[in-house]
């Protein structure tokens, strides 16, 4: 009887043999046009020690950028001030969730320390989500800023920072009046998915985030981004651009998102580079000053040569109407 036993044992996991790789799920395959290669060039490796030496954390590492070996080459780097440990947990993010340590006081002018070191013309500088903080953060926002004018004063600062949510009137104000060149805000996706991509935030607070930018101090560039492929509708892309325009948004980011762990949200589709050209060419037409869109297109990649042509297309624009 036990022989007989095992036999059927044997065979009844023979055929679930058979059928389990029809019912398993495969992995999705990344298309060639998102593939990058490993980072290896002494560059990457020069600034990835720099960034230990001055304690500094990166959103190129925390949230797995696939653009880190191009940049870190080049020696640009997008520092993540207020420590590595996020209060939210955002579908799509790879940066931790937890209580964060205690603010950093020397975290400012370590970072201007690095940013002199490196010799960079355009820096950066985004955050955590520190809801624990009374102002969410900003007041360490202002500090980096202050350190940089000192240090470097000839680098142009751009920061990209989170909603600073039930506090960002104040957060924006303290921040504007240091007046960084740029202030990002990326509104992620479309409404619809916020419940389940961006569920800690709100898609008009975040509008009305960068609206708020642009009433303070007009002359500061206002900036924003979106992810594709997390399941959002052309119209509804063309209507995100819209609300941006509608809030005087000067330059769109677009990129694939990429999931990057499987805990993560799915990816739900890989949008061609064809698809990211039309995109580009609709937001150009609904007139923001600069727009990027491409798979591996993220908030900071290539953010000093971006920040040079939108200040020169906004030049172009004041010397137009003044003729």
């Amino acid at each position: 009887m036990m022989g007989l036993a095992r036999a059927r044992l044997h065979r009844y996991l023979g055929r679930m043999n058979d059928i389990a790789p029809a019912n398993r799920p495969e992995r999705v395959r990344k298309p060639d046009w998102i593939r990058v290669k490993a980072p290896t060039s002494p560059g990457y490796h020069e600034t990835r020690k720099l960034m230990r030496a001055k304690g500094l954390a990166t959103v190129c590492e925390e949230a797995a950028c696939p653009n880190i070996g191009e940049c870190w080459t080049k020696k640009h780097a997008t520092v993540m001030i207020l420590g590595d440990v996020c209060t939210r947990a955002c579908a799509f993010c790879n940066v931790k969730t937890g209580m964060p340590r205690k603010v950093d006081p020397n975290e400012p002018q370590n970072l201007a320390d690095a940013c002199a070191e490196m010799g960079l013309e355009h820096i950066v500088i985004t955050s955590v989500d520190r809801d624990d903080l009374p102002d969410g953060g900003a007041s360490q926002f202002v500090k980096v800023i202050e350190a940089l004018r000192r240090t470097t004063p000839d680098t142009t600062i751009e920061i990209l920072t989170p909603d600073f949510r039930n506090k960002h009137e104040r957060a924006v104000e303290m921040i504007v009046a240091a007046r960084p060149d740029v202030y990002n805000h990326n509104l992620e996706t479309v409404p619809r998915l916020y419940p389940t991509i961006r569920p800690g935030a709100r898609y008009y607070a975040s509008l009305r985030l960068l609206e708020t930018v642009k009433k303070l101090d007009p002359s500061i560039f206002t900036k924003s981004g979106v992810m594709l492929g997390l399941g959002e509708e052309r119209l509804e892309v063309h209507q995100v651009m819209d609300d941006m325009r509608s809030a005087d948004i000067d330059f769109l980011t677009m990129g694939q998102y990429l999931q990057p762990t499987p805990k993560h949200a799915k990816v739900m589709e890989f949008v061609t580079p064809a698809a990211f050209n039309a995109y580009a060419a609709i937001a150009r037409a609904k007139g923001f000053l600069q727009v990027a869109s491409s798979p591996l297109t993220r908030s900071s990649y290539h953010a000093g040569k971006d920040f040079a042509e939108m200040r020169a297309a906004r030049e172009a624009q004041l010397a137009k109407a003044a003729q």
